[in-house]
């Protein structure tokens, strides 16, 4: 029996129809540019913040908050990668390139990883961007340290600057962007290097002090997010099962650009982060969703490690 997707059940049983759905997916510059707006203001308070806390050491919560939203470029990014950030498709590319130098994601590389993610969701040995359900509390709280996650970004650039592909790698990448990739990572090694060494030259530290500690203490935090969206649920194809939205506060739909609404965006990925929780809306009763938010995803898992059956949250659909 063929197992069918939120849309299409939603689509036959009439809780979605077709014009509807063709609205959602209308692209548009105009949010987008809105939003990134107040994001670059919203960095601006936070880099101020540690600029006013440097004699204090208060600094260090200062560069925690800075980099929690500076490691938000993901979500940036990611919605570039689907080219529904914004409806001109070279600001997407443009924005999506800033971004990931930010973060140390290569946006070429990205984007081929992330779309077989979203072709072999969940399923083990297939998934790139998969994160197993960790083996204990210590695995747990190793993950979230995200020193496994740095680890894993460095050998992958200094991999890709040598010019090597793993097999996974090899899998969804095609042969014709291998080159493009590989120049990829060495551009951006390049520039991490160049800017490293104008501060040695100069004295003057402040990339450290306003963007690579930050991301480095921010970063934990976007490890806790990321694990939320999968896992925990089940390793299966069943689109209804492998993925789970969470019901969060605005000032983390803003940071994440509605990313917490990951099962929509798996449903239907050519709908705008802007439109989701308008998706959202018409697929409740056929998603799973943590009415907790990241806090309950992580209850969640942790019940999962220490043997008990993970909460049953998902919605049926209505009668």
């Amino acid at each position: 029996m063929q197992v069918l997707t939120p849309i299409t059940q939603a689509l036959e049983d009439g809780a979605l129809t077709r014009r509807e759905l063709k609205a959602l997916m209308a692209r548009s510059d105009r949010p987008a540019l809105m939003r990134l707006l107040a994001w670059v203001m919203t960095l601006g308070v936070t880099g101020g913040l540690v600029w006013l806390a440097q004699d204090s050491w208060l600094i260090w919560l200062a560069m925690l908050l800075h980099g929690v939203v500076l490691v938000h470029h993901f979500s940036l990014q990611h919605e570039c990668c689907h080219y529904t950030a914004f409806r001109t498709r070279w600001l997407n590319d443009v924005i999506g390139n800033i971004c990931g130098f930010v973060i140390l994601l290569p946006n070429r590389f990205f984007r081929y990883e992330h779309c077989d993610h979203h072709t072999w969701t969940q399923l083990q040995g297939k998934d790139p961007e998969m994160i197993e359900l960790p083996v204990g509390l210590g695995k747990y709280l190793w993950y979230l340290s995200s020193v496994p996650y740095w680890k894993a970004k460095f050998s992958e650039l200094f991999r890709h600057v040598a010019g090597r592909l793993t097999e996974a790698e090899l899998r969804f990448l095609p042969k014709e962007e291998h080159a493009t990739v590989f120049w990829e990572a060495r551009l951006m090694a390049a520039a991490y290097l160049a800017i490293f060494g104008f501060c040695f030259a100069t004295g003057w530290w402040g990339p450290v002090w306003y963007w690579w500690l930050p991301v480095a203490l921010g970063e934990p935090v976007m490890r806790a997010i990321r694990m939320t969206e999968h896992v925990g649920r089940p390793q299966v194809r069943d689109m209804t099962e492998n993925t789970r939205s969470n019901l969060v506060s605005w000032p983390m739909r803003f940071l994440c650009w509605n990313m917490n609404y990951h099962a929509e965006h798996h449903y239907a990925s050519s709908v705008p982060f802007h439109a989701l929780p308008k998706l959202h809306a018409k697929l409740n009763g056929y998603i799973h969703v943590e009415p907790r938010g990241y806090f309950g995803a992580h209850l969640d898992i942790l019940r999962q490690l220490t043997g008990r059956a993970p909460r049953a949250d998902a919605q049926v659909p209505p009668a």
